[in-house]
C-alpha cells in the first residue's frame, strides 16, 4: 500500500481551551476535504472529495508520535490529548480506524475533530467511534444556510449528513462536542439558530460551542456576527444544551480565578455572555460596586446587549 508525503504528521503541542496540551495530527494531504467552507482559514479546497484513500501510514504516524514524546520528556511538557485536526477533513483517510489502534498505547486520550460529513458510512462512524473525545461541526440544519457556508461535494445530501451524525451520537460512547461557527447574515439569524437548537438537543453533546471567524476567511467578506447575533445564539442554543461555550479568539483560561476582578469578569465573558444579574452576584461575593462594570463599558471592553427582555454582557469580539 502507497501513501502520499504528507507535511509533518504532527505539530505543536498547542494550548487549546477544548483540548488542554494539544498535539495535532494531519493525517490528510493539505485542503482534502468534503466541503469547502466559506470561512476556512486555510483557504478554499483544492480538493473537493467523498473518496477515503489511505493518506498517512499509521506507523509512521506513532513512530512521529513517539519521538515527539520522547523530544518533551526532556522538558517535562505535556501532551493532554492527541488530535486529528488536520488541513482537511480526518475521516476522509481509510487508515483512521487503525491510527487510533497504533496510538491507542501510549495512554494519552485521542480526539477527532471531524465536520461529521461521512459520518452516514457505517465504517466512518465506527473508526471515529474509537476516540476518546469526538468534536462535529455542525454549522447549519437549513439547506439554503448549509450550501452558503460549507459549500458541500456535489454528492452529499445534507438529510444524509444530518442523520449519520444522529446515528453516531446514539452509539458513541466517548465524549461528544459539537462545533457550530457563525458568519455575518448567513447562518445567524434565529431562522437558523431555532431549529440548529432543536437538532443539538437530539443529538445531546457533552458541550457545544458557538465559534465566529478570528482569521483570514477563504471568501472575502466572510466575517464574525455582531455581539447582538452571538448573544441571541447563545441563549437560544443554552435552551436546548446543557453546556454552550463561545469561541471568540480568546484563549485564556476562562475558568481559573486570578484574584484580580476585571480580569476574571473579562476572562468569563469571553466564553459565557453573563445575565446583568449575575454580574451583579459576582460583584457582590467580590465587595466590587457597579462602577467596574460601567467602567469596562466605557473603555469598551464589555458590550452590553439585551436578548429576552435581559441585559446581558459580553466581550467585544477581536475579529471585529
Amino acid at each position: 500500500m502507497s501513501y502520499q508525503q504528507l507535511p509533518p504528521r504532527t505539530f505543536g503541542p498547542v494550548p487549546s481551551r477544548r483540548f488542554g496540551q494539544s498535539l495535532g495530527l494531519n493525517t490528510i494531504p493539505p485542503k482534502t476535504c468534503t466541503y469547502s467552507c466559506v470561512y476556512c482559514q486555510h483557504g478554499a479546497t483544492s480538493r473537493l472529495t467523498l473518496q477515503r484513500e489511505p493518506h498517512c501510514d499509521p506507523g509512521e504516524l506513532a513512530a512521529d508520535v513517539k519521538a515527539v514524546f520522547e523530544r518533551l520528556a526532556d522538558t517535562r511538557q505535556r501532551v493532554d490529548y492527541l488530535t486529528f485536526v488536520p488541513d482537511g477533513e480526518p475521516t476522509l483517510d481509510s487508515g483512521l480506524s487503525q491510527q487510533i489502534d497504533m496510538l491507542r498505547p501510549l495512554g494519552v486520550p485521542i480526539a477527532v475533530i471531524t465536520n461529521g460529513s461521512l459520518l452516514a458510512r457505517e465504517d466512518v462512524r465506527e473508526a471515529a467511534a474509537k476516540a476518546d473525545r469526538v468534536s462535529v461541526k455542525v454549522d447549519a440544519v437549513r439547506h439554503k444556510s448549509w450550501q452558503g457556508v460549507a459549500r458541500p461535494h456535489g454528492d452529499l445530501k445534507l438529510e444524509e449528513v444530518l442523520d449519520g451524525i444522529l446515528q453516531f451520537a446514539r452509539i458513541y460512547q466517548g465524549e461528544l462536542h459539537t462545533e457550530t461557527m457563525l458568519c455575518d447574515e448567513l447562518n445567524d439569524s434565529t431562522t437558523d439558530v431555532h431549529p440548529l437548537a432543536v437538532f443539538l438537543e437530539a443529538l445531546d453533546p457533552r458541550r457545544s460551542y458557538l465559534a465566529v471567524p478570528t482569521r483570514p476567511p477563504a471568501v472575502a467578506g466572510v466575517r464574525a456576527p455582531s455581539e447582538d447575533a452571538i448573544v441571541q445564539a447563545y441563549g437560544i442554543v443554552s435552551s436546548s444544551v446543557a453546556e454552550v461555550e463561545l469561541l471568540t479568539g480568546y484563549e485564556g483560561d476562562a475558568f481559573a480565578s486570578t484574584g484580580d476582578l476585571e480580569a476574571d469578569l473579562l476572562a468569563i465573558m469571553s466564553v459565557h455572555p453573563m445575565r446583568a444579574d449575575q454580574v451583579e452576584a459576582l460583584l457582590a461575593r467580590s465587595g466590587e460596586t457597579w462602577d467596574m462594570v460601567e467602567w469596562l463599558v466605557r473603555q469598551e471592553k464589555l458590550r452590553e446587549v439585551g436578548f429576552a427582555g435581559r441585559r446581558f454582557y459580553i466581550r467585544p469580539l477581536l475579529s471585529r
